[in-house]
């Protein structure tokens, strides 16, 4: 086996609460019919990588179900699979204490296998990337460690893990969240971030991990502890440019290194957002580079008339299979599977997940609305934060956020029918 994924789905997500407080973050559901660990398990697939094991640990039973209903692969062939693996205290009384802890509890699975190298991946973002190409950069620079890196305006980078190169992109510091980021060469403006992707050769990848994991001072963390000692052993460390990614048939307006972060709320909406443009940044329809999730056999989605003649229509924006728009007009929002929009009501600038049902003569405008919620008829969001606080989660810029399964009424009397 030349690569095995070890994919990192164990996220918290504390900044994207509510959307994080029934669901691990790789979990919460984005662009209408997707979660968001389908996009790295979608890379792997889409690389040629298929031998794929997925770690689990906080609040997992929701993603554990759609990776058991969608990305079913073993079987037929041995070294296909995408498997979860929760955290089960191998090494102790305690679950996974960092991102390298929980590699080094599942380091049985990396020897069973015996990979010519380790790719270890976050499931927290959304992009595309070639993963091959990144493997194959590995192996040509006979690189020991190589790390996806993306370049980013200096003052933006202390959030992240920032890396220092030389002329040839070898990796010569590594520093978590500095305050003072250093530069790229040739590009003054400009630090190198981690992505938090990385390759390993897999015997220095187990001698790292069997030499962190006993030390009381660790956070046992890859880019606080395991990358700088690796880096400090003099080892070959390189930094892969995901400037010089490629997946083909790129679409008009698709950015080439598209990657976003959305671990806040705002960010969620943003990105969510940007799939509706005209030529966005992220094209979900590039049929040689699909994402791929759970194929649920819904019907299509429907715009109806409603009874005083009112049109159910949907202009600049993305509708879910199974929804039904009756009567009213959607503007610029995500909608997700078997949504119900009843008459004379006002939605802009809205992201519905599955199952959300919004009552006649409604007022929605920049909410997230989770799964499974039912707003009543008359209803107002958006038009007034110091009200919405009182009833939802309101973020500081604004946006609302209603979480997943409120209470619906068993038998609400104004609603309008929908066919």
């Amino acid at each position: 086996m030349e690569v095995l994924g070890m994919v990192m789905a164990g996220g918290r997500g504390n900044r994207l609460f509510p959307l994080t407080r029934d669901r691990a973050k790789p979990a919460v559901p984005f662009g209408g019919k997707f979660r968001i660990v389908d996009f790295v398990l979608s890379n792997f697939v889409n690389s040629g990588i298929y031998a794929i094991y997925v770690l689990t640990q906080f609040k997992a039973q929701s993603l554990v179900e759609h990776l058991q209903e969608g990305w079913q692969m073993s079987g037929l062939v041995r070294d296909y699979f995408v498997i979860p693996v929760p955290a089960q205290m191998r090494s102790g009384v305690d679950w996974y204490r960092g991102t390298a802890d929980a590699v080094y509890q599942n380091l049985h699975l990396v020897k069973r296998r015996h990979p010519r190298a380790v790719a270890v991946f976050g499931a927290d973002h959304v992009y595309k990337m070639n993963i091959r190409q990144m493997a194959e950069t590995h192996w040509r620079q006979r690189a020991e460690v190589s790390i996806a890196a993306l370049p980013m305006k200096i003052e933006d980078a202390t959030q992240f893990g920032v890396m220092e190169v030389d002329n040839n992109w070898r990796v010569v510091g590594f520093e978590e969240k500095p305050k003072n980021p250093k530069p790229i060469p040739g590009e003054p403006d400009m630090a190198l971030i981690s992505m938090g992707n990385y390759i390993f050769d897999t015997p220095l990848l187990v001698d790292a991990l069997e030499k962190d994991a006993p030390k009381t001072t660790s956070n046992h963390d890859f880019g606080i502890d395991v990358i700088p000692e690796i880096l400090r052993a003099g080892k070959r460390i390189y930094a892969y440019d995901f400037r010089a990614n490629r997946i083909p048939n790129l679409a008009k307006g698709e950015e080439v290194s598209y990657w976003r972060d959305i671990g806040t709320v705002e960010a969620f909406f943003e990105a969510n957002m940007e799939l509706r443009d005209v030529n966005p940044s992220l094209n979900l329809y590039n049929r040689s580079w699909p994402i791929r999730t759970v194929s649920y056999s819904d019907p299509p989605a429907k715009f109806v008339f409603d009874e005083d003649g009112r049109r159910g229509m949907a202009l600049n924006s993305i509708v879910s299979e199974g929804t039904i728009i009756t009567g009213t007009v959607v503007k610029s929002s995500v909608l997700g599977r078997n949504v119900r929009i009843h008459s004379y009501s006002q939605i802009e600038d809205v992201i519905l997940m599955n199952q959300v049902e919004i009552g006649r003569g409604c007022r929605l405008r920049r909410v997230i609305i989770d799964k499974n919620v039912y707003i009543p008829p008359g209803t107002e969001i958006g038009y007034n934060a110091e009200k919405d606080r009182e009833k939802y989660f309101v973020t500081k810029s604004g946006i609302t956020v209603i979480p997943r399964d409120e209470p619906k009424p068993v038998n609400p009397s104004d609603q309008t029918i929908i066919p």
